[in-house]
């Protein structure tokens, strides 16, 4: 199994800086609360000095929404979403320690931070443009037909598993109390994104052993000549 994006996203976002992180060995027991507080703070300290849209790493996600025919302030990008809820009630959502810890690191560096268990998806995972024929499926239980020519995470089968590029997930792949296996996505297109990109993956390597020392991980920066991440288990976690 893979994980890649498109020639063709790639040519229309040569600025794109994607990192990707294979974790195997979660579960729904672990505490994460100290480790979602400090990035929690560290987002909030961000929103103190403005607003969530003035952060560079989110105008360059409104300017690619804007691109691509999106309303930015209608679809937001995950963690666009996450620092206005952040900013509105003074927290993030708890939904499974996993998700908890990476909505806390994407709130921190501004950059959209997905987790998809692996045991829903079906062959590669890659990021291009809809068809139109894909299925996606609502957390409200709906299936839905993403647009054509919309960015999607799509499977071999035709599962699109997140709508809008970094703007809503499904329900399908969505981490639950059974996950034990992931892959863990993080986009970034502003002007420091590389060096972003590579911390923010280091702080994910360090974390998750934390909350999980027996996990297995691995994790890489994606680039345009070497897009492809494979969907493998590691010895240790490095």
């Amino acid at each position: 199994m893979f994980f890649s994006h498109s020639n063709e996203i790639w040519s229309q976002c040569p600025e794109l800086v994607p990192g990707a992180m294979f974790v195997r060995g979660i579960s729904s027991k672990a505490a994460v609360g100290p480790q979602v507080a400090r990035f929690s703070g560290i987002a909030a300290a961000r929103l103190a000095s403005g607003g969530e849209g003035e952060l560079p790493e989110i105008k360059a996600w409104r300017q690619v929404f804007s691109k691509m025919g999106l309303k930015p302030t209608k679809y937001r990008c995950a963690a666009e979403a996450l620092l206005r809820r952040l900013r509105k009630e003074g927290a993030l959502p708890r939904l499974h320690p996993l998700v908890d810890l990476c909505n806390a690191v994407s709130a921190a560096f501004a950059i959209p931070v997905a987790v998809f268990d692996l045991a829903k998806v079906v062959g590669d995972l890659q990021v291009r443009h809809a068809t139109g024929l894909e299925h996606y499926q609502t957390f409200s239980g709906e299936l839905e037909h993403p647009d054509a020519q919309e960015v999607i995470f799509v499977d071999e089968a035709d599962n699109a598993h997140a709508r809008r590029w970094t703007n809503r997930q499904s329900s399908l792949s969505a981490v639950s109390a059974d996950t034990s296996t992931v892959l863990i996505v993080a986009e970034a297109l502003h002007e420091s994104a590389w060096e972003d990109m590579r911390t923010l993956l280091a702080a994910l390597m360090h974390e998750v052993p934390l909350a999980w020392p027996a996990a297995t991980a691995k994790a890489r920066v994606l680039t345009r000549a070497a897009p492809r991440f494979e969907l493998q288990p590691t010895p240790a976690a490095r």
